[in-house]
């Protein structure tokens, strides 16, 4: 199917286009930095932000949170069926 909007699908103002699921880790980035998150069940999210910020985040399951991060911590984090869109 073609995409009349495809070049403003990277516009930080866009909507997200893609997304997959997370594996919260201590040790590891995420592959690419996020430009929003989605739980599937309410908790905290411990988050190291694009700018290095390392945040805690109470967060309600089925809410689309808008937010840079690059790290999804294992330590901190107790919401679950985390997706990173981006």
């Amino acid at each position: 199917m073609s995409d009349p909007f495809q070049s403003f699908a990277k516009s930080l103002t866009a909507p997200p286009t893609g997304g997959a699921a997370v594996a919260p880790s201590d040790a590891n980035d995420l592959p690419v930095p996020t430009r929003a998150l989605n739980v599937g069940g309410a908790g905290f999210v411990r988050v190291t932000m694009i700018d290095g910020d390392v945040v805690t985040l109470s967060v309600a399951a089925g809410v689309v949170f808008p937010l840079r991060a690059v790290r999804i911590w294992a330590t901190g984090t107790t919401a679950t069926d985390i997706v990173a869109l981006h």
